[in-house]
């Protein structure tokens, strides 16, 4: 049974958590940081950066502390190297590269997109490769044939906003508190998810790529208009969300044999976007799976427990593994037409 520490930074949550090969959570901690960017409307870097560099260190004593163990129990450390905003991302690879140094032990630099797609594994062992991912975060939205502990062959991109980015600007232009996905699906609930004709961009088409950047303008247009009440205009939106990831989904999974659909990422928190994708894997006869909330928005457990994989794999990395704010998990995919960097 080998024992990794997880150090997560890439954005604005700083986490720690030691995890073991046999899928035991010892111990974690996670450090949020909405008060400190709810003035902005969304993360400012700097201020992320600076904080992770001051909480980072006891958060590693914390859970030490916590499971009882010492740096020198530790099997390996994993470290996020990447995607994410670049001055997050040095604090804890750089941290995870100073205990490595001290202590000899391996360390593994994970892809913090890895780490999402591997995390459904960790709560369920019966999970088996391959399988198709639906990754939805603030930055990312794709569809993926997971095929192994690093190889993956992406099916499907935004050409635009990621799901997670419509969220957090629709609900700023709602009057909503940041983050906004949360406060989104809470005031949803009390709306009518028809009550506004928005549109479903993408949906019908051939390959199953996604964009969400003319569903925010029409959130715009919606509450600009004055015609709408909130609540009816939040709900409305996440239904236009869930039918643009079922019906781009379902194109995905009409043109690859996996006998699972798994979700991951900070979006697949969502409970109406769970449910209809249980629904769509039910209504194919593919086995469903998607990790707890807490484990789909940025955690230190799911770095470790990808660094579990590989170090099993023996795929550890070496000091002078770079960090890197974009890091593709299918690096040969072909740009997609009309796609951005986020692509």
């Amino acid at each position: 049974m080998a024992l990794i520490l997880g150090l997560e930074s890439s954005c604005d949550d700083t986490a720690a958590a030691l995890v073991t090969s046999d899928r035991q959570i010892l111990a974690q901690a996670v450090v949020g940081q909405n008060e400190a960017h709810r003035p902005f409307g969304g993360v400012v870097p700097e201020i992320a950066a600076r904080a992770h560099v001051e909480i980072l260190p006891d958060l590693v004593r914390t859970v030490l502390a916590d499971a009882g163990k010492s740096v020198a129990d530790l099997d390996a450390i994993a470290a996020t190297a990447g995607p994410g905003l670049i001055g997050g991302v040095m604090v804890a690879l750089l941290a995870g590269k100073g205990l490595a140094l001290g202590t000899g032990k391996p360390l593994v630099a994970v892809n913090h997109l890895e780490g999402h797609a591997l995390s459904p594994r960790l709560v369920d062992p019966d999970l088996e490769f391959p399988y198709v991912l639906l990754l939805v975060s603030g930055g990312h939205c794709q569809l993926l044939e997971v095929r192994a502990v690093g190889e993956y062959r992406r099916l499907a991109t935004t050409i635009d906003d990621a799901a997670g980015e419509a969220f957090d600007k629709s609900a700023k232009l709602l009057g909503l508190p940041y983050p906004g996905g949360p406060a989104i699906e809470q005031l949803a609930m009390d709306g009518d998810p028809a009550a506004v004709p928005l549109p479903r961009p993408l949906v019908g088409s051939a390959e199953p790529h996604f964009s969400f950047a003319g569903l925010k303008s029409a959130v715009q247009r919606a509450v600009a208009s004055g015609t709408y009440a909130p609540a009816d205009i939040a709900a409305s939106f996440q239904q236009a969300v869930v039918d643009c990831l079922v019906d781009r989904t379902r194109i995905a999974l009409e043109k690859i044999d996996a006998p699972a659909l798994v979700i991951a990422g900070g979006v697949a928190a969502n409970r109406a976007i769970r449910t209809a994708l249980q629904q769509l894997a039910g209504e194919q006869g593919r086995r469903f799976s998607v990790p707890p909330g807490w484990l789909c928005t940025d955690n230190a457990a799911m770095i470790a427990w990808a660094g579990a994989e590989r170090f099993a794999l023996g795929l550890v990395g070496t000091l002078d593994a770079p960090a890197r704010a974009r890091w593709p998990l299918d690096p040969d995919a072909e740009k997609v037409r009309g796609a951005g960097v986020k692509a």
